[in-house]
């Protein structure tokens, strides 16, 4: 660990820049590429159209480029020296496409550009950086502005993979087994989680390049109890930075949380002090990007004398934000809230394509954690009533003389909780969040309870 923790100086100088991007978050062509420290750039960001300047010292950081445009003289090639002051590997591309590759952080290159005769851009073409803001306009004086810089409006097509509401699974589709793993034994967990990055069916129909912890998203549950060690070991097998968060513990966010790069290792390791349902989560910028893609799961920390029920289960509602088939979500509809899909552990109407079944008069305990990462939850189960009700690591509710019931389990996005409660009789109980706009987007699912027929809801 100790060589992973060596360079470890430079989180100081972006601490602001790289936390704040964590909330959110050709006519130029390269003709030559030279390594050099930009020791030799004897001119600030940004030309002029008297003196010319064919100079620029440019700046790569999480999530950002200063400057975020330069004036350059038309019909001049341009040197830019590039900087990678951020904490991930970032490249940097004329109109995404011809440039410098991928940069180690700390590193400096130089890039020839150009001549250029009219506007265009540059951009780090790591998927969603653009979005979140790195990409520097090219302003050409004397030259030809490009319709967005004269002022026309354009607007991109949408290629945005469509979800149909009668499609149905494969046969060989499979739900998540929505039911809470026991707890390990001993003290000391020992936990290997990789960072996959592969294609996978989001909704009948629908693949997405998910992000995810073990192949899975949601990743693996994880479940103790107070006093526990974990001990994560975690490796990254993508293709860009990534980290991980539990929000379980009490460490050092520059220390476990920091990001690796392709093919390195952490280890995470933090003993539970609180008891709770605890989201974790890619914290690496665009930390949006990473979460809103599946990097995302939940640790449950059992309190103090919790009593026995005859089962348990753990649904984690999220939201998708389909970018094209078979492509990572769009950064742009999470920044705006723009979700195709509100999902209970990943899948679209996952159970009610495989309904939970359980029986009457039996006690049952389902923890919810809300990952997000922008959607509020009101969970809620049609025909039941809990009367027991666990929220952010206290009990609102519990059974006495009162006779008090509660009908749902709200949760902003991080937080978590359990509910406890029976089924008076058989029949179809659904499952929703009861913020109705989205039950119809895929937060959607349902308790079959005893020798109950599922056909109508096209169930198995």
């Amino acid at each position: 660990m100790d060589e992973q923790r060596k360079g470890d100086g430079w989180w100081v100088v972006t601490f602001v820049v790289g936390f704040l991007a964590l909330i959110v978050g050709v006519v130029g062509v390269a003709l030559a590429v030279q390594n050099g420290d930009g020791s030799s750039s004897a001119a600030a960001a940004g030309g002029t159209a008297s003196g010319g300047k064919t100079a620029y010292t440019v700046t790569l950081a999480d999530i950002s480029i200063s400057p975020s445009s330069i004036d350059v003289p038309a019909g001049k090639q341009i040197t830019i020296h590039l900087q990678n002051k951020g904490a991930m590997r970032h490249d940097f591309k004329v109109e995404g496409i011809t440039g410098v590759p991928l940069m180690a952080p700390g590193s400096s290159t130089d890039v020839v550009i150009g001549p250029f005769t009219s506007d265009a851009t540059a951009w780090c073409t790591v998927a969603g950086h653009k979005e979140a803001g790195m990409k520097l306009a090219i302003h050409v004086l004397g030259g030809t502005a490009t319709p967005a810089a004269a002022g026309t409006a354009t607007t991109a097509a949408d290629n945005s993979a469509k979800m149909d509401p009668a499609a149905m699974p494969s046969a060989a589709w499979k739900a998540r087994d929505p039911e809470l793993p026991a707890k390990a034994n001993g003290v000391v967990h020992e936990i290997a989680m990789d960072v996959i990055e592969q294609d996978m069916e989001v909704a009948p129909g629908v693949t997405q390049m998910m992000w995810t912890f073990n192949g899975q998203v949601p990743g693996p549950i994880l479940h103790g109890k107070l006093g526990d060690t974990f001990r994560i070991t975690l490796t990254n097998k993508g293709t860009m930075g990534h980290s991980i968060d539990f929000h379980a513990s009490k460490v050092a966010w520059s220390d476990e949380m920091r990001t690796i790069q392709p093919g390195e290792s952490l280890v995470y390791e933090f003993t539970a002090q609180y008891a709770g349902a605890f989201m974790y989560h890619c914290g690496t910028a665009p930390a949006l990007h990473h979460i809103g893609n599946g990097m995302y799961g939940a640790i449950i920390i059992d309190p103090p004398d919790l009593q026995p029920v005859d089962k348990e289960f753990v649904i984690i509602q999220s939201e998708l934000y389909f970018g094209a088939q078979g492509q990572p979500g769009n950064l742009t509809k999470m920044m705006n809230g723009e979700f195709d899909a509100v999902v209970f552990n990943g899948y679209v109407n996952q159970y009610k394509f495989a309904p939970i079944h359980v029986e009457k008069g039996k006690r049952y305990r389902v923890w919810v954690v809300d990952d997000g990462p922008n959607e509020n939850s009101a969970f809620h189960i049609v025909g039941t009533i809990f009367d027991t009700v666990f929220k952010e690591g206290a009990y609102t509710l519990q059974p006495d003389d009162t006779h008090g019931g509660s009908q749902v389990l709200d949760l902003q996005p991080a937080q978590g909780g359990f509910v406890e409660f029976t089924f008076a009789e058989d029949g179809l109980y659904p499952f929703v969040t009861h913020k109705f706009m989205n039950p119809g987007k895929g937060a959607l699912g349902f308790f079959a309870v005893g020798n109950v027929d599922t056909s109508a809801i096209g169930g198995h």
